[in-house]
């Protein structure tokens, strides 16, 4: 859908015109899973889909939410009434920004807004749909109400929103992501500190491409699977005495899972150790425009969240293991798993055989025939007009 038709309905739906349209874009993460809520390290890059709104301020106290992508009709509240909704719609996910935004003092947006969105993020595939959506009704707000808030400090408000105001525990890279990409690269973050380093990723310039590889199988964070595995982190931050899973050098990791008597937790903490000298690794070759050496990187990532963080699900196993056996550099799943995407690392020139072999796969197990597509480093979060 074109920007002048997102006008359109907008005007239809509210009768005046927006003020401007903002757009953010879903992530896909290159590796470091689980990490983030760690104090770890993770290295997402944006997606060319976007999460885009038609937004108008309002003076009356009243939010207008509408989604163009959901049947639906137009969800109205009152901005002095906002409170937490855990497990509520999707509107809980901008109404949840505006409650941020209320909470950290920026009262001008007490005034209200009119929202409108559409989105070409895929829902439930581990790209960030909901972060995507935030970003975007953040970034106009902030825009419209010139409040002063920089882009990590609106990826935190973000956060706050799903965390506080929808009830998912997730970390700050979906947010960070969305809100701080820019086109052409990774993003090297570092969740404790939230310092971050653009890192140069063309994979085209070198005969290579990522696809990504929607495997149609939805997955939902809220379920309590997520939240499972951060509170086994934290146990097992507490039972080795450190603040963070962060804290437990990648070189005495082996002394420290000796200290472990619990499997569940033990499997955890090495999951988030070595994917955390996984994402460190990653940098290096990026640094050197040594993409190829990303593959072997990616596979292993997959075998841990597979088989110690155990987030993985038939689909997304299949998809690793027929784009490697036709000839992928590497692939893993990404994102929060049960479901979702995986990322395939593959020579230009095989791109298409390894499509065809993933899809045959999927067919001759009878699975739903998986979404494939390139991922191409994306800029992050803008004013489209």
């Amino acid at each position: 859908m074109s920007t002048g038709e997102l006008i359109g309905e907008f005007e239809e739906l509210y009768g005046c015109e927006p003020e401007g349209v903002w757009a953010a874009p879903g992530r896909v993460n290159l590796i470091g899973e689980y990490t983030d809520f760690n104090d770890g390290f993770v290295m997402p890059l944006a997606l060319p889909h976007t999460a885009r709104v038609a937004v108008a301020r309002r003076t009356d106290g009243v939010l207008r939410l509408h989604s163009g992508d959901i049947e639906a009709g137009v969800t109205e509240l009152r901005v002095a009434d906002l409170a937490p909704q855990p497990g509520g719609g999707w509107w809980t996910y901008p109404a949840g920004v505006v409650w941020a935004l209320l909470e950290a003092g920026h009262t001008a947006v007490a005034g209200g807004a009119d929202v409108h969105l559409r989105s070409t993020v895929p829902t439930g595939a581990g790209l960030s749909s909901s972060a995507a959506m935030e970003v975007s009704v953040g970034l106009a707000l902030v825009d419209l109400y010139e409040l002063p808030l920089n882009r990590p400090e609106l990826a935190l408000l973000c956060q706050r929103a799903e965390n506080r105001f929808v009830g998912v525990p997730t970390g700050i890279m979906d947010q960070t992501a969305s809100a701080c990409c820019t086109a052409g690269h990774a993003l090297h973050l570092d969740t404790r500190d939230l310092s971050r380093r653009q890192v140069p990723f063309d994979p085209t310039a070198q005969g290579l491409e990522l696809l990504v590889v929607d495997t149609r199988v939805q997955h939902a964070l809220g379920d309590g699977a997520y939240a499972e595995r951060r509170e086994g982190c934290e146990e097992g931050a507490r039972q080795l005495g450190v603040r963070r899973l962060r804290d437990v050098p990648y070189e005495e990791l082996p002394a420290f899972l000796g200290k472990l008597t619990d499997d569940r937790v033990l499997r955890y903490v090495r999951h988030v150790v070595s994917d955390n000298h996984r994402v460190t690794r990653a940098a290096r070759c990026l640094d050197a425009g040594d993409l190829r050496g990303l593959g072997p990187i990616l596979t292993e990532g997959h075998a841990s969240l597979r088989d110690d963080l155990r987030v993985s699900c038939a689909e997304l196993d299949l998809v690793v293991a027929s784009a490697v056996a036709a000839g992928a550099l590497g692939a893993r799943m990404t994102g929060g798993g049960f479901g979702g995407s995986a990322i395939v690392l593959v020579e230009s020139a095989a791109a298409a055989a390894v499509t065809e072999a993933v899809t045959a796969a999927f067919a001759e197990a009878g699975h739903r025939l998986p979404r494939v597509f390139p991922a191409t480093p994306s800029r992050g979060a803008h004013r489209v007009t």
